[in-house]
């Protein structure tokens, strides 16, 4: 247990670090540069594997697209984690409704739910 918590420590900073090191964490013009390098080394094996799908593929998004799309896609997480927060009492009302009834459907004797079938046969 103490090993494994070592371990995951361990990975966690490891991943800290390097990101660190890389530019992740940098300001916005080092995280460009680092954006601009993965793309650039990333072409020529997109372009290899262009060439083996039968379908086109899209470019990568510029730079200020993808700050765009990222702070876009950030802000609809945002809001639609609270509006879920905001509904989670609904929502758990209706849950333990459809529980109770369920329960409640359990607990009837099959002959008041199927009515004519305990009749006997003439």
């Amino acid at each position: 247990m103490v090993l494994g918590l070592l371990v995951r420590g361990g990975l966690v900073a490891g991943t800290v670090y390097y990101t660190q090191k890389v530019g992740i964490w940098g300001d916005s013009a080092q995280s460009d540069k680092l954006y601009n390098d993965i793309k650039s080394e990333l072409r020529p094996h997109v372009q290899k594997l262009e060439k083996q799908l039968p379908f086109e593929v899209p470019q990568l998004p510029r730079t200020g697209e993808m700050r765009f799309l990222a702070k876009h896609y950030y802000n609809e997480g945002v809001k639609n984690t609270f509006r879920f927060i905001h509904m989670l009492p609904c929502y758990a009302g209706r849950g333990l409704k459809k529980v109770k009834d369920t329960f409640q459907d359990f607990a009837q004797s099959p002959a008041i739910a199927g009515g004519a079938e305990s009749s006997p046969a003439k």
